[in-house]
């Protein structure tokens, strides 16, 4: 009674188990029966044993209306727990608040709560519209699932409170409505940017009246994406104070360090911190899991691991047969798909019993996360499906889980039927009626196991999982949290399992659990002052308003030397009532927020023009380029075109037994030293660069054992990147002191640059994918061999800076990776990269090893 109780506190809806469902045991249980077998057993490396946590409740604040207490009740929550309750006073207080507290830790009440009553009381004014409330997520599918929890939370109110939901899926008919009626707008920044703010006057009643903005999953803006939306929330407190509103942020968010100042630099309002986290927790067993080595060789002779994809298919299949709710979360887009795909064919064999799924009017849990486009752009993944099942499919007839032969959800994945009808796959990139489908049935339960990007990681409501499996290191530890709290909500036992990839930080971990488990999450990386990023943001808001003097402050102290530079353009003009956009297009357009440079590419069917999908801009030379195998839905299509003026690539359904890998050139300019700090002879710097990159060429490679087929050159053209950069130089006396000769130099310090950039991001809120990086034996700016390593956005996204303040503990971590890996020359678990434009040549371990011990001796 006591852990129901508990569940009842903590959630927006109780949750209900599935009818018929097969008691699925104890999470030790579980791992029991999947480690059974000498070739399993030793691929656990570590297992933790998180121990359950009792909650502590409170009273809600005495100036919450009676209305809304009962409605809470009515959903089954009789207290709150004492966190809870204190973020409902503060906002009541008119404080802006961020609540950093655990997965399932009821954060969504915690702001309902007092936005429903604000709502309640604004209803009784004499236009019906006293107050609002405007949600912001990182993305669409997370403002439909609050929407709906929303409704069913404040449904015995009545039409006091009216949520909608206004994005780029919203039917231009409903738009209208919602402006002039809705008094709680569900949004995502990009909408905000692109279509409120630019808007404001139509919006006048909505923003006079605005009370609250709630930014949920805040921990998501980060880097690049979360610097624009940092402007973009500028923008906002600057509209709505030409309308005499000044509206209370309430920030969720995953725990983080200081999370208030991640929140400041968000807002630019210093906000109240909730952390303690006083809701209750089953048991959580979390297992870290290393693939084993298989036979084959990959580049320069390297011994291979079987993938992470491979692995995670294998044991979703294996959770599915158990009857174990199970999440897959997968790095790529395109490793989603592949472990939906291989799930299926191995359960379309399979007989067993089929648990029940729930029925629809029975799907509740806690409405608290997010889901559909990410962050930042998810990247494909490391070409080749080294060690994965030789019984995998190569093309997926059908493979979109409701299939050719039905119309809707629970038609069954196209010809299979049984278990396999079951798994799915989620991804950014869906259409939305795609993404809706998968969200209804994810959330009834008709899925038994789902293959997910992070545009699952947050809050969507997927009560009732037993299990996460998380498929290689999710680039923060943040994010390691967010996604293994997905499993075991009310209170139930939960197993989480972070299988390594092969590469140096997931190997890293699986063998140093302390840098999980014993070492704090990381504070959020952020610059809203980066002048590529505030200079489109400026040109937006004079659209809006005409900007003076007076939002110096607003903006930052860069502000006056950019107005500058943009009268210098012609893209503003002063005047005595200060600078004015003159333009005829709209200064929204002159930024994607998002940060992938540009309009996302359209991926179409040639034979059909069917619209399959988007890729970002940032990714199309790398992943949609002629000739490149594109995985969609569980089809194989090969790109015969891109468009680069058009922003289209023209594919055609194929079955090729291969698959593809981008080989790029890269040069780099040093245009300005910052800092510097003497090493004893060495040097470490940061300051701006520019970075040359090209797409030359593409290799195929052999699906199974990733043999490289052939090498095919592209005519792509170079990309300029203005960015920040960390570089260090070693002189002649160091290179003699570390034993390296002319001839292992160059690929002592390529060693050197692959793994650092892998183990940047355990220092950094980044992933390998936002961060790039260059050495040289003989750089022609330093004059000495240099190695690089840059942030990946325009103007740079605070990851160079992390390290360069990090960079003793970082390079010592990077040396010790590589000296622990048992390989004998090196392999993807230390030093050679999945991105490398040079093929992985040369590299020297032995010689990497050396050159950071003796760059470290003398390290301050």
């Amino acid at each position: 009674m006591a852990n129901e109780q508990h569940t009842r506190s903590a959630s927006v809806r109780p949750r209900v188990e599935p009818h018929g469902s097969a008691s699925r045991g104890d999470p030790r249980d579980v791992l029991a029966r999947l480690t059974r077998g000498a070739d399993r057993a030793g691929r656990v490396t570590h297992t933790e044993h998180l121990p359950p946590r009792n909650g502590r409740h409170a009273q809600w604040p005495d100036r919450i209306r009676p209305e809304v207490i009962d409605a809470v009740r009515h959903a089954g929550i009789d207290r709150p727990w004492e966190h809870q309750a204190r973020a409902a006073a503060h906002a009541l207080d008119g404080d802006s608040v961020i609540i950093a507290t655990g997965t399932a830790s009821g954060k969504s009440l915690s702001y309902l709560v007092p936005v429903l009553g604000t709502l309640l009381d604004g209803s009784e004014a004499p236009n019906g519209r006293g107050a609002t409330a405007l949600y912001l997520s990182p993305t669409k599918a997370l403002a439909a699932d609050q929407r709906r929890a929303v409704a069913d939370l404040a449904a015995p109110l009545g039409t006091a409170v009216r949520a909608a939901v206004f994005d780029g899926d919203t039917p231009m008919e409903e738009r209208e409505w919602v402006r002039l009626y809705a008094n709680y707008v569900l949004t995502n920044p990009d909408m905000l940017h692109r279509g409120l703010l630019p808007g404001h006057t139509r919006w006048s009643s909505f923003l006079r009246a605005l009370r609250y903005v709630v930014i949920d999953e805040c921990h998501t803006y980060r880097g690049v994406f979360g610097s624009h939306v940092a402007q973009v929330l500028r923008r906002l407190r600057r509209v709505c104070a030409r309308y005499g509103s000044e509206p209370v942020f309430l920030l969720a968010s995953a725990t983080a360090a200081a999370p208030g100042e991640g929140a400041a630099r968000l807002t630019g309002v210093r906000p109240v911190e909730i952390t303690e986290d006083t809701s209750p927790r089953g048991e959580t067993v979390f297992a870290l899991w290393e693939p084993p080595l298989t036979e084959l060789e990959g580049e320069r002779g390297a011994p291979v691991r079987r993938t992470a994809t491979a692995e995670a298919a294998e044991l979703l299949t294996d959770l599915a047969v158990q009857g174990v709710r199970t999440v897959a979360f997968v790095r790529s887009r395109r490793g989603a798909e592949l472990i939906s795909l291989i799930a299926q064919d191995r359960l379309s064999s399979v007989s067993a019993p089929i648990p029940a799924p729930r029925h629809p009017g029975e799907a509740h849990g806690t409405p608290t996360g997010t889901a559909e486009e990410p962050a930042g752009p998810e990247r494909g993944e490391r070409g080749g499906l080294v060690g994965q099942a030789a019984d995998a499919p190569t093309r997926g007839e059908g493979a979109a889980w409701w299939g050719d032969g039905g119309s809707g959800p629970g038609a069954g994945a196209g010809r299979r039927g049984g278990l396999s009808s079951r798994i799915a796959a989620y991804r950014g990139g869906y259409l939305p009626e795609e993404r809706r489908a998968l969200e209804r049935a994810l959330h009834t339960g008709e899925l038994l196991g789902l293959a997910a990007t992070n545009a699952l990681e947050l809050g969507i409501d997927i009560s009732g999982l037993d299990a996460v499996l998380i498929t290689g290191y999710p680039g923060t530890r943040a994010s390691l949290w967010q996604q293994a709290g997905r499993a075991g909500r009310a209170g139930q036992g939960a197993l989480a399992i972070m299988i390594a990839r092969d590469e140096p930080l997931d190997t890293y971990l699986v063998h140093h659990p302390d840098s999980i488990f014993r070492t704090p999450v990381e504070s959020t990386v952020l610059d809203p002052h980066n002048p590529y990023v505030l200079a489109p943001h400026l040109c937006a808001a004079a659209a809006e308003i005409p900007l003076t003097e007076a939002d110096f402050a607003l903006f930052g102290p860069e502000s006056p030397q950019l107005l500058s530079k943009l009268e210098q353009r012609k893209l503003l003009r002063r005047r005595s009532s200060g600078w004015h956009w003159t333009r005829k297009e709209r200064a929204a357009d002159l930024t994607d927020i998002r940060g992938s440079g540009g309009k996302p590419v359209q991926v179409v069917e040639a034979g059909t023009g069917r619209l399959l999908g988007t890729v970002d801009a940032g990714a199309a030379h790398t992943t949609v380029h002629e000739g490149a195998v594109h995985l969609h839905q569980g089809r194989t299509y090969v790109v015969r075109q891109l468009d680069l003026e058009d922003s289209a690539a023209l594919v055609e359904e194929s079955s090729p037994p291969w698959t593809t890998m981008a080989r790029d050139t890269t040069s780099l300019a040093v245009l300005e030293t910052e800092a510097e700090v003497p090493w004893g002879e060495a040097r470490l710097c940061f300051g701006s660069v520019e970075v040359t990159n090209q797409v030359v060429s593409y290799l195929r490679r052999r699906l199974i054992t990733g043999e490289v087929l052939g090498e095919t050159k592209l005519d792509l053209p170079p990309r300029t990147l203005r960015t920040r950069a960390v570089w260090w130089t070693v002189t002649e006396d160091q290179l003699d002191a570390a034993r390296i000769n002319p001839e292992i130099l160059a690929g002592s310090l390529h060693a050197a640059e692959h793994a650092a950039i892998g183990m940047l991001p355990l220092f950094a809120t980044c992933d390998r994918w936002d961060i790039g990086g260059v050495s040289i034996a003989l750089h022609p700016d330093t004059l000495l061999p240099t190695v690089f390593v840059y942030d990946g956005q325009p103007g740079g996204a605070g990851f160079a800076e992390r390290a360069f303040h990090t960079a003793r503990a970082w390079l010592t971590a990077t040396r010790d990776a590589i000296a622990a890996c048992e390989c004998e020359a090196g392999c993807p678990s230390c030093i050679q990269s999945p991105k490398c434009g040079n093929a992985n040549d040369p590299l020297h371990k032995r010689g990497a090893i050396r050159l950071l011990t003796e760059l470290l001796r003398s390290a301050s």
